[in-house]
């Protein structure tokens, strides 16, 4: 039997399950609300989600719009931060607000008991107990590889974009980028210099560029409303559809004037030779699959709180299951909610729904967050 673990009291207000930019958000403001909770979190260090990620990262959000409640990234509010300055920053703010966490720990099955209370089975083998869940395991979880690659021989290697490093790690000859979006460019661009690179796109991006009329965009999209717009509002669902990335310098003619080939959708793979949309092959060496990220819920075994697929049901991060929320999905409320500029807005929000939800009464603190942090 699964021993309960070391947390007081015994059944928490709220569980988070996931340490990341959303999970820490949650915990900002569930501190502030004097409800029992703790955040579980698998990773070794706050932070690693992005550690793990490719060495020459940079955000595409610069640093003002790059943070979450209450504290700064330091250094050039107008400049970009790197994937480590990130990592470090995540791993800062949960020490600077004294949130609970529990690393090296990850939450195997979620289920409800007869008694209304989730109950969370832990690799640790241990279970902790809580009224209310939420899941903020956030947007990378598990690079999709698709069903292509089981085509492929063993003397093809393979890497994601979650396994993918630096030019170092891929073998010499010609690499295969599959998956045109941000991610894609990036390391189809950092490769180009080392290796021959093809790029195989799958449908019509939209760029949109990093700086106008002496602004950065992003300051415009803000403006104009387009970060917050709802998800199903006409705004909203324009730009779910333009699905808009920054330019960069990396837009298809500038890839191709880095002498990166450019290809249609890849279709097929038999060994070492790929086939495209346009009927086009060509031989590789290395696949890097950059096709975005999936996310596994089969863990998660509450009833009502999925569709017939499998896949999650929630508005606006509220589960039609009650006492059971999400954070940090693309979408979720808004375009922002899937970047760290959003997910602050978004706990507030998963908060305020938990307190008035009427099954948790809060217990009033006294202590000011803001006046711990500057301690």
């Amino acid at each position: 039997m699964a021993k309960a673990l070391n947390i007081t009291p015994t059944v928490l207000d709220v569980l988070v399950i996931g340490g990341g930019q959303a999970g820490l958000a949650a915990g900002y403001h569930l501190k502030k609300t004097g409800l029992t909770f703790r955040i579980i979190e698998r990773a070794p260090r706050v932070g690693d989600s992005w550690r793990s990620r490719y060495d020459s990262l940079v955000l595409f959000t610069p640093r003002h719009q790059t943070a979450l409640p209450e504290r700064p990234i330091s250094g050039d509010p107008a400049g970009f931060p790197r994937r480590d300055e990130v990592a470090d920053y995540l791993e800062d703010y949960a020490l600077a607000f004294d949130l609970p966490i529990t690393l090296k720990t990850a939450v195997i099955k979620l289920k409800r008991l007869p008694t209304g209370y989730f109950e969370a089975v832990l690799s640790s083998t241990h279970r902790v107990l809580a009224k209310t869940v939420i899941i903020a395991e956030g947007t990378f979880q598990k690079a999709i590889i698709p069903k292509e690659a089981r085509g492929l021989s063993n003397k093809v290697a393979q890497l994601s974009v979650e396994t993918y490093r630096n030019p170092r790690q891929v073998p010499q000859g010609p690499v295969l980028v599959v998956g045109d979006g941000a991610s894609g460019r990036e390391i189809a661009a950092e490769l180009a210099k080392t290796h021959p690179v093809q790029l195989s796109s799958g449908h019509k991006r939209t760029l949109f560029p990093e700086r106008f009329m002496g602004r950065n965009i992003w300051t415009w999209l803000s403006m104009a409303g387009f970060l917050t717009a709802p998800r199903k509002s006409a705004l909203g669902q324009m730009m779910m559809k333009m699905e808009p990335i920054p330019d960069r310098a990396k837009s298809l003619k500038a890839l191709r004037a880095m002498g990166i080939d450019l290809r249609p959708r890849l279709i097929s793979a038999d060994r070492e030779t790929v086939t495209f949309q346009d009927k086009s092959a060509s031989t590789v060496r290395t696949v890097i699959w950059a096709r975005g990220y999936g996310r596994q819920s089969s863990w998660v075994d509450v009833p009502g709180s999925k569709d017939l697929n499998g896949n999650p049901i929630h508005s606006d991060g509220v589960s039609p299951a009650e006492g059971l929320y999400y954070m940090g999905r693309p979408w979720q409320r808004n375009w922002a909610s899937g970047l760290m500029l959003g997910v602050g807005a978004d706990a507030e929000f998963i908060v305020a729904k938990i307190l008035a939800s009427g099954t948790i009464a809060p217990t009033p603190r006294s202590h000011n967050i803001r006046q711990q942090v500057n301690k």
